[in-house]
């Protein structure tokens, strides 16, 4: 299976699995990419709260399938803790607080304001592997901030305003859940640790799915075909190669080639949804970007296992 590999966080990565590693990465993002339009499209034919929960739900059925099928085994009491905060982030946070915020939002504008993504992972998968970030991190993380704080304010508030706010706390939610799930695919697998989060979820995730389901309504093709991709794809098959990139590759290493997502997206926007992107809205991605990698190349300290710092990692100039 995808990514399947035992790895404790100290061991030393060779050079042909963070290529592995960053090669899987770059697969999910591509296949992330069009989330945000796929979920645009379904929102405005949909229930927000029905796309989001009934993704999920719809995902969870594959996920018994591909759990029966590989004979995969069943999670310790320690790992059903950490799939409860991948559940948490990525399986109810992330797709409620989007397709919230996408019914009054372009996919487009909020490529902008989750494209902090890689650098909230960086911060949780340093918090929880016990590192201590330079001052060069921290720096490039809050002018990565200030720079979609710009963007919000450019682009204007009122009806904006609580879309913004959504987008953001998505945006930290589902950081915790990358980082929490990569960390978890070390032993568990890339596959099996989105089908099990998706299993243990299944309960909260249908029930909702289900008293929000469009019975009656008269549901436009392209409303369907954008819930088909958020549910087979986003949440499943991406997370598939996702998880096994950042298990192979390191949270943070791997998590670099998310800097490719939002321009994708903006892309994707542009040419599907006909979109306008404004040369305002690239300027503020660009400028995200260089933070975010700004954050991957700072110097962090690793401490071991007695307390002292150990080996630094990143730029030695950090």
């Amino acid at each position: 299976m995808v990514g399947r590999r035992r790895r404790r966080a100290g061991d030393h990565l060779s050079r042909s699995d963070e290529l592995r590693g960053l090669a899987l990465a770059g697969i999910g993002v591509a296949l992330f990419s069009f989330s945000l339009p796929a979920t645009k499209l379904a929102v405005e034919g949909l229930d927000p709260w029905f796309v989001s929960f009934g993704r999920a739900a719809a995902a969870a059925v594959l996920s018994v399938v591909v759990l029966r099928a590989t004979g995969a085994r069943r999670p310790t009491r320690a790992e059903w803790r950490g799939l409860g905060v991948v559940a948490f982030g990525i399986v109810v946070g992330f797709p409620a607080l989007t397709s919230l915020a996408l019914r009054h939002e372009t996919s487009a504008h909020g490529a902008v304001v989750i494209a902090l993504l890689p650098a909230g992972t960086a911060v949780w998968a340093v918090s929880r592997a016990g590192e201590r970030p330079s001052a060069r991190f921290w720096a490039a993380a809050l002018a990565g901030l200030a720079a979609v704080l710009a963007f919000i304010f450019a682009d204007g508030v009122g009806k904006a305003g609580v879309s913004d706010a959504e987008l953001l706390v998505a945006t930290v939610i589902c950081s915790l859940g990358y980082a929490e799930g990569g960390a978890l695919s070390r032993e568990l697998g890339g596959p099996q640790t989105v089908c099990w989060a998706l299993v243990l979820s299944a309960p909260l995730t249908f029930a909702v799915a289900l008293a929000t389901a469009p019975y009656h309504a008269s549901v436009g093709t392209n409303a369907w075909l954008g819930f088909a991709y958020v549910s087979t794809v986003s949440m499943f098959v991406g997370f598939f190669f996702w998880y096994a990139g950042l298990a192979r590759g390191g949270v943070a290493k791997a998590g670099q080639i998310q800097l490719l997502q939002p321009l994708l997206t903006l892309v994707l926007a542009g040419l599907v949804l006909g979109e306008h992107v404004s040369p305002f809205t690239l300027v503020c991605a660009v400028a995200v970007l260089a933070s975010v990698a700004g954050t991957q190349r700072a110097r962090v300290a690793r401490v071991s296992a007695g307390g002292r710092p150990g080996v630094d990692v990143g730029d030695p100039t950090g």
